[in-house]
């Protein structure tokens, strides 16, 4: 299963998560970077480069949530919210 060689390899949900918020990130340079660079062709060209790197981050969310899931199931996923409210009240 990939998702479980993806977790041997050292990858986590949260790494699938920052890829994705960081491909948003990039849609949005891209597209003004192109817009910026390519006067002459236009806008299509600039919202060509936007769609093309902000398709990525679909891919990286769902590849997070099946991540995830399999850190529940296997024990390994990352203390929640609450719980490191709870270690922080007590500690």
């Amino acid at each position: 299963m990939i998702i479980e060689q993806m977790h041997k390899m050292g990858v986590r949900s949260e790494h699938a998560y920052t890829a994705a918020f960081t491909s948003i990130g990039l849609s949005v340079v891209s597209w003004f970077g192109s817009l910026k660079a390519e006067r002459g062709t236009g806008l299509d060209r600039a919202d060509r480069w936007g769609i093309f790197v902000g398709e990525w981050a679909p891919t990286f969310f769902g590849l997070g949530l099946a991540l995830s899931h399999y850190e529940q199931q296997d024990g390994t996923l990352s203390a929640t919210v609450h719980d490191l409210r709870e270690q922080r009240q007590a500690g």
